[in-house]
């Protein structure tokens, strides 16, 4: 059955094909300034232990690790997980600040926060975003990275790549990118914000049957002010029609180069994965550390830590040396 197909399916019928999803509401969150930022994030776990930041993705927020926090805090690990800049708490302290997304800003985010909370090194995972995030701040910082877990492996892209075009096919699966290219998919996706990301989760999850209660928790974050503004941003400045800051230049310069990877890396994929994603073949050699890459199945897709929240954990326990 296409992921197409499943979207169609009444929620009752999409039932039957996977048992829905935890509706656990992470609670306690807190907010620090960071960079431009007053980020919103949980902190889960002994604050003396071995920290792990944790990335969630668009259109997804923390609560994709809502299962994947409490077993990594037991095993005494500090657990760190930011909303996004345009997601749930998090918000700009100055209305003047451009709501600039461009990946390498994302990072910078990242070490922003680590910085504001004391933090020198931590275990980052991630997918959609968040991976793309941990992978550029392994690579351009790896003095702050001690392991990386990334869903759907090497995700650092450059603008010039972006102007390739890509088979028929391919390009379709881009649907959405090119839509927030226009002023009405800009005006589309403020109009229609929860419906249009409940119908990515049903497009990259084709399998995921994720009830009423699980998304409306998770949609609370797209309410967030600046949340149109920085998404439309990302898509556009990935196809060089929005500028990104000057002075990231040289950064973004040298992610367009594919720097490797050597912090130790598990990278993962689920075998349903709905959404546009590399080939684990075509990013192996990215990674010059230790490495190993896991295939999750059970029809698990694009959302894989709140999917497959154990072998997410799993994971992560590995990199932090806890397994």
């Amino acid at each position: 059955m296409t992921g197409l197909a499943v979207a169609s399916l009444p929620l009752r019928a999409r039932a039957a094909l996977k048992p829905s999803a935890s509706a656990r509401r992470l609670s306690g969150v807190r907010q620090i300034p960071a960079g431009t930022l007053s980020v919103g994030y949980v902190d889960m776990g002994p604050a003396d232990g071995q920290p792990v930041l944790l990335l969630h993705g668009w259109p997804y927020d923390i609560h994709s690790f809502a299962d994947v926090a409490p077993v990594l805090a037991r095993a005494g690990l500090r657990v760190i997980i930011p909303h996004l800049r345009g997601f749930g708490t998090t918000r700009f302290l100055s209305e003047k600040t451009p709501r600039n997304a461009q990946q390498v800003m994302l990072a910078t985010d990242v070490i922003g926060l680590m910085d504001a909370l004391r933090i020198d090194r931590a275990v980052i995972g991630g997918f959609d975003w968040g991976a793309r995030s941990a992978c550029i701040v392994a690579a351009l910082w790896p003095e702050r990275c001690s392991g990386l877990v990334s869903v759907s492996g090497y995700l650092i892209g450059s603008r010039m790549a972006g102007q390739v075009p890509l088979a028929p096919k391919a390009e379709l699966a881009w649907w959405y990118q090119f839509y927030f290219t226009t002023e009405r998919g800009r005006a589309g996706y403020a109009a229609n914000c929860r419906d249009f990301n409940e119908l990515i989760w049903r497009l990259a999850s084709p399998r995921w049957a994720f009830d009423a209660e699980t998304y409306a928790r998770s949609a609370e974050s797209f309410d967030n002010p600046d949340h149109v503004a920085v998404v439309i941003h990302n898509y556009r400045w990935r196809l060089s029609l929005a500028e990104g800051d000057p002075s990231l230049q040289p950064l973004e310069d040298r992610l367009a180069r594919s720097p490797t990877i050597s912090v130790p890396t598990i990278t993962m994929e689920g075998d349903a994965n709905g959404a546009p994603h590399p080939e684990p073949d075509t990013y192996r050699v990215r990674f010059t550390g230790p490495y190993e890459h896991r295939l999750i199945g059970g029809g698990i897709g694009h959302n894989l830590p709140q999917e497959a929240p154990e072998e997410f954990a799993r994971a992560v326990l590995k990199i932090a040396g806890k397994a």
